[in-house]
């Protein structure tokens, strides 16, 4: 019975860190990047759609990403969906390719990058503590509703906070890297 709490609580622990990951990997370093562009919508035919199903994504050097749309009459739309999004970057168009060059970050840019960084680590640990919350109260009901015993109970808390701080340290050490990759000169 604890098990498929724990099962539960793991589970959407998981889906947290990977959240995590792609938070952390649309923030801009100072290097070309696809995964800047993960989030960008461009309007295809009418529908807002994710523009790595409309193109191919290639760094060229450390500053520079080639994007080459599948359909070459949706370049235009890509452009502009890249110009109006939130990762700031010119795009260039050379009508068969987009290309982006990354500006050099200033410090001050790095220090505002690690502020949102923290931001985020801190959003997505909140998340993993409600989320062992919930699979607590869970494991509280089954002791008072007498499906288990106390001790088990007291076992799968154990667990359930080892499990937690485990995800919470990964977060951690995620954030930490990414500001050191962040403050890299």
């Amino acid at each position: 019975m604890t098990a498929s709490a724990l099962s539960d609580a793991k589970m959407a622990m998981e889906r947290t860190l990977e959240a995590t990951r792609e938070d952390f990997a649309a923030v801009r370093t100072g290097r070309a990047n696809p995964g800047l562009y993960a989030r960008v919508l461009v309007d295809y035919y009418g529908s807002p759609t994710p523009l790595q199903q409309l193109a191919s994504f290639a760094v060229q050097d450390a500053r520079t990403i080639l994007i080459s749309p599948f359909d070459v009459s949706a370049l235009r739309e890509i452009e502009i969906a890249l110009s109006s999004s939130e990762v700031g970057a010119n795009p260039s168009n050379d009508g068969k390719v987009i290309r982006i060059v990354m500006p050099e970050l200033t410090q001050e840019r790095r220090q505002e990058y690690v502020k949102l960084i923290k931001s985020k680590a801190e959003d997505h640990r909140v998340s993993i503590r409600n989320t062992r919350r919930s699979a607590k109260e869970a494991i509280d009901k089954m002791v008072d509703d007498g499906d288990i015993g106390e001790d088990d109970g007291r076992r799968a808390e154990k667990d359930l906070d080892e499990l937690t701080r485990s995800y919470v340290d990964q977060i951690d050490e995620m954030a930490k890297n990414k500001e050191e990759e962040l403050l890299e000169v």
